[in-house]
């Protein structure tokens, strides 16, 4: 039985100046601090119940990176097949703690992926109805990630073999080789999505937002920051996924995105949806061009003995057309 995650849950991003990425996040993002600790905040949305995105002071000499993505599972039965699974293909993995999660473990991917999975987590009521604390545009919960990989096709193989992840839509080019995937666990769209090129390297961390308006206030309220260049993309809507998006990037180049309005994918007859690479409504339905940057950089991620991973070229090239 394929271990029973239920959905994406956390990262932790490593920052140079946690004054400036507080600035970003809770004072102009109006995220919510749960934990605050020497050299570290525990952030939230306002329906998350739980920490979603955990800010650490980088050590000396270290650069920016992703730690590690951390998803919850159903039970600690879940935690024991993960723990046969990469004892069986001997993925580097060890047990781990963090504040509220007391047993995590942390394991690399075939591909270099650093994840987390966890049962055991400290709740905290949560904030969605207290709308007299709600600041900024009003992010709401953890939405999902996307990584950049080298081959699509194989990342993607294993996830849904090994994980039970479920495809909800994907990228071909005239070859019909595997550009992206869209793979969730939850019933959305997706929890993870895999895109091509140099990694693996974090694409980004997305919140769920309670709707267009909220994402073009973030838009205002950035500008009125005079920091419109934390714009990177958007707004404007998907074709894949149907949603209406923001592209923000973080002090350190860190990407995240804003995202509501796309659809479930619950039903047992639904059928992926297949885009071809190059067709323009696929990334953006409406909206200004895609700006190379958006292809072309990435937050990298830690190996599992230290460091940062390093990242293979992809294995296709190019990048799609429509492109600033």
């Amino acid at each position: 039985m394929k271990p029973d995650i239920i959905r994406i849950a956390q990262a932790i991003f490593t920052v140079s100046d946690l004054n400036a990425s507080r600035e970003f996040y809770v004072d102009l993002l109006g995220m919510n601090v749960l934990h605050e600790e020497n050299g570290a905040l525990y952030l939230r949305g306002v329906e998350d119940r739980e920490w979603t995105l955990k800010l650490e002071q980088c050590g000396e000499g270290e650069t920016p990176r992703v730690r590690h993505l951390g998803y919850r599972v159903r039970d600690e039965q879940a935690l024991d097949g993960l723990l046969a699974l990469a004892n069986e293909q001997k993925l580097p993995h060890r047990w781990e703690e963090e504040l509220d999660r007391p047993r995590m473990l942390r394991l690399q991917d075939p591909f270099g992926i650093p994840v987390a999975f966890y049962h055991d987590v400290k709740t905290h009521p949560w904030l969605l109805q207290n709308y007299h604390q709600h600041r900024g545009p009003g992010l709401q919960r953890v939405d999902h990630c996307n990584v950049r990989v080298p081959d699509v096709k194989a990342t993607l193989d294993w996830y849904c073999a090994e994980l039970g992840f479920r495809v909800s839509e994907y990228t071909v080019d005239e070859q019909d080789a595997y550009w992206a995937a869209w793979i969730q666990r939850r019933g959305g769209v997706h929890d993870f999505a895999l895109t091509n090129g140099a990694g693996p390297c974090l694409h980004h961390w997305a919140y769920w937002m309670p709707d267009a308006m909220s994402i073009i206030k973030t838009c205002d309220i950035l500008a009125g920051a005079r920091m419109p260049e934390r714009i990177e993309r958007g707004p404007g809507r998907h074709g894949v996924s149907n949603a209406f998006f923001l592209y923000v990037r973080d002090p350190d180049g860190h990407r995240i995105e804003l995202y509501t309005s796309d659809y479930i994918t619950v039903d047992p007859d639904f059928e992926p949806i297949r885009w071809m690479r190059d067709d323009p409504r696929r990334q953006t339905l409406w909206g200004a061009k895609t700006p190379r940057s958006w292809f072309e950089e990435a937050s990298p991620m830690e190996a599992f003995g230290g460091g940062v991973q390093p990242a293979r070229e992809g294995l296709l090239t190019g990048i799609p057309v429509h492109v600033i």
